[in-house]
């Protein structure tokens, strides 16, 4: 129950919403916010693998024309609209809401992804993946900050992480449909690779429907002066888990949380938060996103051109390969999430980082010496990204879990943003060129960079990293309108 109390410059709010959900179990409530959201990662997934899988397609249309330089452009592209989306929309989900926000990426994820099928140049192609990419960075900020703040807090680690690899499922889907739509006898080689882009969409518009159940997240509305609201959403999800004779302890005997009621958070005091208050903290997330996105970005954006390029793959057989990359993908998270909860986020992170960063090391120099072929390539980096997947999907899982409800969303958008900045725009351009030099010991010297960044971001983990396993999200980190705060 919320009890307002007033003072001459303030009203506060004492609410034990959030303790009434950190003390649910998982139940049907949970794995519909997974399915309607966690969608994000699978859509996310689906449209990188589509522009590695799609990548020799697109060089050999006959309306295209595209070149290596442009399909790592093209990827670039992507990403600087994810960038746009995440920061955007990252603001408008902290000040209106979390629900609002994910109807609308969604949907303009939807109409950019069906409208690239529709390019007729590399101008045109351009522009639709930047919308594309603002769509999907949007519903990173939104998603994200749904999930954390309705999940318990003891199994916060474990679910996040799920959801995360599932990005890899998105691959799978894309690896698949290449395959299918790449192959002449079913499709010319203009219309495969668009109708490609209509999968996505079609997933989207699936799912939008789905989300119309899914209720606006307790904790923000608390936060925002709708105390009345956020206690009637509690009492139905409540009333779910009663409805199956769960019983659940009594609301008056968890401990409250006593904030100030304020309709937004004033600019001022998001920064002051980031680089003040919470500075190591942004240290360590900077540095999480910031290796993460360079490591997969630098590999996945150019997979099918080291494939093509190297070992003489057709294009239209990439697909095959992804498979089993997508495999370790989906498996590291899921196998190693639990130790995330039970080992701890400070070890566990640390050291699927810098195993991620040495493993690439060593499959680098394999390559380099050409004692490598598709096959064996593949399941190098089936091994690597066992644990790089873990390790990007903690980051992920990081940067929403150790800032305040008020700039959740936002602090998820400036650390994806600055991480695809650094890594994600700058790596699939830069490994284009590499790959163009069709010179092994050129390719290597890029993947040594990945390398070494995973290292360097796991020590700092090790020495700045938050031990967020199994608190509530505001014993993490205090809602910057706590009494007091």
């Amino acid at each position: 129950m919320a009890v307002e109390t007033a003072s001459a410059k303030q009203t506060f709010v004492e609410t034990r919403v959030p303790a009434r959900l950190d003390r649910l179990p998982f139940g049907a409530f949970h794995l519909r916010i997974i399915v309607a959201l966690g969608i994000t990662w699978i859509l996310d997934g689906l449209e990188v693998t589509l522009a590695g899988s799609l990548a020799g397609a697109l060089v050999a249309s006959p309306t295209l024309h595209f070149s290596d330089w442009d399909v790592g452009l093209v990827s670039g592209f992507y990403l600087a609209g994810a960038v746009v989306g995440a920061l955007l929309f990252g603001w408008l989900t902290d000040r209106y809401g979390r629900k609002k926000l994910f109807f609308i990426t969604l949907g303009l994820y939807a109409a950019a992804t069906a409208a690239t099928a529709f390019s007729f140049d590399l101008a045109s192609f351009c522009l639709f993946r930047f919308l594309t990419g603002a769509g999907i960075g949007g519903e990173y900020s939104a998603i994200n900050s749904t999930i954390q703040e309705f999940t318990p807090a003891r199994l916060r680690g474990r679910i996040d992480m799920a959801i995360n690899g599932s990005f890899w499922v998105g691959g799978a889907i894309g690896a698949a449909a290449s395959i299918l739509l790449l192959n002449p006898a079913h499709f010319g080689a203009d219309t495969g690779w668009r109708a490609a882009f209509f999968i996505g969409a079609v997933l989207a518009l699936g799912i939008l429907a789905l989300r119309t159940i899914i209720p606006e997240s307790p904790r923000w509305l608390v936060i925002h002066g709708h105390a009345k609201k956020a206690e009637a959403i509690v009492g139905e999800i409540e009333a779910e888990f009663s409805a199956h004779t769960i019983a659940l302890s009594k609301p008056e005997t968890l401990a409250p949380l006593r904030i100030k009621s304020r309709r937004h958070t004033p600019v001022s005091a998001v920064f002051r938060a980031l680089f003040v208050t919470f500075r190591q903290r942004t240290l360590v997330g900077l540095a999480l996103m910031g290796a993460q996105s360079f490591f997969y970005n630098a590999i996945f954006f150019t997979y099918a051109l080291v494939l093509t390029t190297f070992y003489k793959v057709p294009h239209q057989s990439v697909g095959l390969y992804v498979f089993p990359f997508a495999a370790g993908n989906v498996l590291g998270p899921l196998l190693l999430g639990p130790l995330f909860d039970k080992v701890g986020r400070k070890p566990m992170i640390a050291a699927t980082y810098g195993i991620a960063g040495v493993l690439l090391a060593v499959s680098a120099f394999l390559f380099a010496a050409g004692v490598l072929d598709a096959k064996t390539q593949t399941y190098a980096w089936m091994i690597v990204f066992f644990f790089a997947s873990a390790a990007a999907s903690a980051a992920y899982l990081t940067v929403s879990e150790i800032f305040p409800v008020e700039i959740r969303a936002l602090a998820i958008a400036i650390f994806y943003a600055v991480g695809t900045g650094i890594g994600g725009i700058a790596a699939p351009i830069l490994f284009g060129a590499l790959i163009g030099t069709k010179q092994r010991g050129i390719v290597l010297i890029g993947y040594l960079v990945g390398a070494a960044l995973m290292v360097g971001a796991g020590a700092v983990q090790a020495f700045f990293g938050v031990a967020a396993e199994g608190k509530s999200l505001e014993s993490v980190a205090q809602p910057l309108s706590s009494d007091g705060g």
